[in-house]
């Protein structure tokens, strides 16, 4: 009979708590990138998803995507609300509920990382509705082709992707991607200045995200092994190579080392390595890595030539990232690498990215008809902050001494115009 591995399981607890922090973390993240005027709401776009998803994934979740199989393309319901598993049911010399809570943590994330698509114009009951139908029609389904092992028609294909690179980023880019093509731009997109309110912010969320990256990809290895080293070794490397990537090409194209640049290099290198990092080694990583800060660097700026309103750059930093990340490894691999493990790859993430996007257009545009995704002209413009959550982010009126407007640094309107926060 297996007996419980005390070091594993240890590893993989650690590995979840990390894993729940990039939560917060990617909501400081969005939440300086954003006008003041939502930071809260964005907040609160994430933090939404610990509790919707958590429930969720008790209750049905899990099940559907690591119990049993149907077709390879989705569990059962033989485990509906963990029916049948206790703290001593163990998979292996690891205990079934630990894995349960790790994988948890990614089913929570993913929905959170397409938030900042939809910034600062989407009702907030309305995107609690979406993410609770979409991870359940969407995110589970697809971590069943691509983790449940000997089940999913992914993995049985012998698709790489070790820590989600299809799983979660190619799925989150491409939904987030289908959902601001229904949702629509923001009022002023392209007209008006948008920039971060809280560079800091921005930089202190990337931070969280790169320590909590560890639990997510070396974590994935499900133990205290070679695999675990590896992919934290190659998680540093890659990160550390992306945020020189996109730096340098941003002073080429736009003569200018920013912050923001640098937080998200950082994020691309630590998407691509995702799928890649427990395949490759060092020297692959850094390439990985280069050749994502770039490229990535690149792509943000595609939604004003293609005119999406993707508000956060979901779509050039995650989709974008996923994909160099998953294709590049069919290549750099270092046992299996070429064409056909290549074309495995691109098979798989072309696949999950013509599933997502349908599936998320269709959820966002019934939304869109029935309760209404897309805030008023009235709330959008004055903040959705106040709109839905009757907060600030930032309380002036407590400053003393000295008047609001001089603490804001900002000139003091007028009492006939509405303040735009």
């Amino acid at each position: 009979m297996p007996t419980l591995n005390g070091a594993d399981t240890v590893f993989v607890l650690i590995s979840a708590a990390m894993v729940m922090l990039m939560t917060p973390g990617l909501a400081f993240f969005y939440g300086g990138m954003v006008r003041v005027k939502s930071a809260l709401n964005m907040l609160m776009m994430c933090f939404i998803a610990l509790g919707i998803v958590s429930v969720l994934w008790v209750l049905y979740g899990y099940s559907l995507a690591f119990s049993g199989d149907v077709g390879g393309v989705i569990g059962n319901l033989d485990a509906i609300g963990l029916k049948g598993i206790t703290p001593e049911t163990l998979d292996g010399e690891l205990p079934v509920f630990a894995f349960a809570l790790f994988q948890m943590m990614f089913a929570v994330l993913t929905p959170a990382l397409m938030a900042g698509a939809l910034a600062d114009r989407v009702k907030f009951s309305a995107w609690a509705v979406f993410i609770a139908v979409w991870v359940t029609i969407v995110y589970f389904p697809v971590a069943h082709w691509v983790w449940a092992e000997d089940a999913g028609w992914l993995f049985k294909l012998g698709v790489i992707d070790f820590a989600g690179g299809t799983a979660v980023h190619i799925n989150a880019g491409i939904g987030a991607l289908a959902a601001v093509l229904v949702v629509g731009k923001r009022i002023g997109f392209k007209r008006e200045p948008m920039r971060p309110h809280n560079l800091p912010l921005v930089l202190l969320g990337a931070a969280m995200l790169w320590f909590g990256w560890f639990g997510f990809n070396a974590g994935s290895a499900l133990g205290a092994n070679g695999d675990a080293v590896n992919m934290a070794l190659n998680t540093q490397v890659a990160t550390a190579a992306a945020i020189l990537g996109w730096l340098v090409y941003e002073r080429i194209r736009h003569g200018a080392f920013t912050t923001l640049g640098a937080a998200s290099g950082a994020i691309a290198g630590l998407v691509a390595i995702t799928p890649a990092g427990a395949n490759v080694n060092a020297m692959g990583a850094i390439l990985i890595g280069l050749v994502a800060g770039a490229v990535c660097s690149w792509a943000v700026s595609l939604k004003f030539k293609l005119n999406y309103d993707d508000s956060l750059d979901v779509v050039g930093v995650h989709l974008i990232g996923g994909l160099i990340g998953t294709l590049m490894v069919g290549f750099l691999a270092t046992e299996g690498a070429g064409f056909s493990q290549f074309g495995k790859q691109a098979l798989g993430a072309f696949a999950v990215m013509a599933f997502t996007f349908v599936v998320t257009w269709l959820l966002a545009l019934v939304i869109q008809k029935t309760m209404g995704f897309r805030a008023s002209e009235d709330d959008e413009t004055a903040g959705v902050d106040q709109a839905f959550h009757a907060e600030t982010a930032y309380d002036f009126s407590q400053v003393g001494g000295t008047s609001v407007a001089a603490h804001a640094h900002v000139s003091a309107p007028s009492k006939d115009k509405k303040v735009d926060a």
